[in-house]
């Protein structure tokens, strides 16, 4: 008896087989779909680090340049006094008005470059432009991030439709945007 209710079992089970075949692809693109959400929220990871670094760069550089114009406005009234008491020292012979205008000739000279601070006009533009290319790469980087976390996202899509439709070059085309989103957003991390 035994070997007959084996035989039944095998030829219901090939007969179940047969009319619903194992989903060996749907659990491959299910594999896949998993891997490239790991991937996606890898490279979103980078993007908002990219994004927090240029917003942080962006507040530097406003700061930076808020703090050569006020410097400039301070250079301009102490040149402007140095001018007015200067000319007043001269019409009348005064040596404290005169001692003023020197010294008010220096602060202006100091508001427009001061080396020993690094806090004159000119230093200030310079650590501006610096602030300013920094940023600007931040932001490159964001946006290099941004098409990798859009490509993989787009990958996922294709690898779900694959799932539904059981058209394997939709898989196909998912696995090999996703490796090379994956490995465009590990690159631009690691060397940017």
């Amino acid at each position: 008896m035994d070997g007959i209710e084996t035989a039944t079992d095998s030829l219901e089970r090939h007969k179940h087989l047969k009319e619903h075949p194992e989903a060996h692809h749907a659990r491959r693109m299910a594999l896949l779909i998993g891997i490239l959400a790991a991937g996606l929220a890898i490279c979103e990871m980078g993007e908002k680090s990219a994004q927090n670094d240029y917003i942080a760069r962006q507040i530097g550089v406003s700061d930076t340049w808020a703090f050569y114009q006020a410097k400039s406005i301070k250079s301009e009234i102490a040149a402007g006094q140095a001018e007015l008491l200067g000319a007043l020292a001269s019409t009348s012979h005064d040596a404290a008005l005169a001692a003023r205008a020197k010294a008010a000739e220096a602060k202006a000279a100091r508001e427009i470059s001061d080396p020993a601070k690094h806090e004159g006009k000119a230093q200030l533009m310079q650590q501006a432009l610096r602030q300013t290319v920094a940023r600007d790469h931040q932001l490159h980087r964001y946006h290099l991030l941004e098409i990798a976390v859009g490509a993989l996202q787009i990958a996922i899509v294709l690898a779900s439709v694959s799932v539904v439709t059981e058209i394997v070059a939709f898989g196909l085309v998912s696995l090999g945007l996703g490796v090379v989103s994956f490995l465009g957003g590990i690159a631009v991390m690691a060397l940017f």
